[in-house]
């Protein structure tokens, strides 16, 4: 798969040493001569130019390109690349990182973005999940099929603490996608039963949230 990342700081380097260990395509963009020299992914091809400029996307040949990452430290720049990827070159997958909190609600469908991903929502989503049993917490949103990674660790108490997967009436528009034991990760096959402490991955739709929720933790 060919992927361009859009800003070779060191969150671009890293996202391309990781796609290049696993076989990927990567082209990096950046317009500062400094993040060339600073380069630690000499297996990936590099372009020095503005990422903003059409121009400089038609020299990357953005239309062979699967998926596109625009990774740089300004949102405006990342949702321009975005916005052209997907109006100028029809890439499939654009992905952007979001730097500021308050500029989410920008990184949309219609600013060309499919995933957008905020780092400060991504710590504060891990920070809850390490420290709440019992309670919903939001991991990821999928913006294009509007549904969301949500996890939830199993509490002693729950209703369905020691019940098969497969007995359990899950809500509709929910999957359960994983079920994280100690160190180990298991599929949830009908005949898996549950247990306390156990950490619950579903996708679900928004509005379901609640339900899954209702359903998971004790009943007061």
């Amino acid at each position: 798969m060919r992927v361009a990342i859009a800003g070779a700081g060191s969150v671009g380097r890293s996202i391309a040493t990781e796609l290049l260990g696993n076989g990927h395509e990567v082209l990096l963009i950046d317009r500062d001569p400094g993040a060339i020299k600073a380069a630690s992914v000499p297996e990936a091809e590099w372009l020095l130019a503005d990422a903003c400029e059409l121009s400089t996307l038609e020299e990357a040949a953005l239309q062979r390109c699967e998926v596109v990452i625009a990774a740089t430290g300004d949102d405006k720049v990342n949702l321009v690349v975005s916005l052209l990827a997907k109006t100028e070159f029809s890439v499939k997958r654009v992905v952007a990182r979001v730097n500021h909190p308050d500029n989410e609600w920008l990184f949309t469908e219609g600013w060309g973005v499919d995933v957008s991903v905020s780092t400060p929502r991504i710590m504060s989503a891990l920070v809850e999940e390490a420290v709440s049993v019992g309670d919903l917490v939001r991991l990821f949103t999928f913006r294009q099929g509007e549904a969301n990674l949500v996890e939830l660790t199993l509490p002693t108490d729950s209703p369905i603490t020691g019940t098969e997967v497969g007995d359990v009436s899950w809500p509709h528009d929910t999957s359960l996608v994983s079920v994280i034991r100690g160190r180990h990760v298991h599929t949830p096959r009908p005949d898996l039963s549950l247990q306390a402490g156990d950490e619950l991955l579903f996708v679900a739709a928004p509005d379901r949230e609640q339900q899954l929720e209702e359903l998971l933790s004790p009943r007061g």
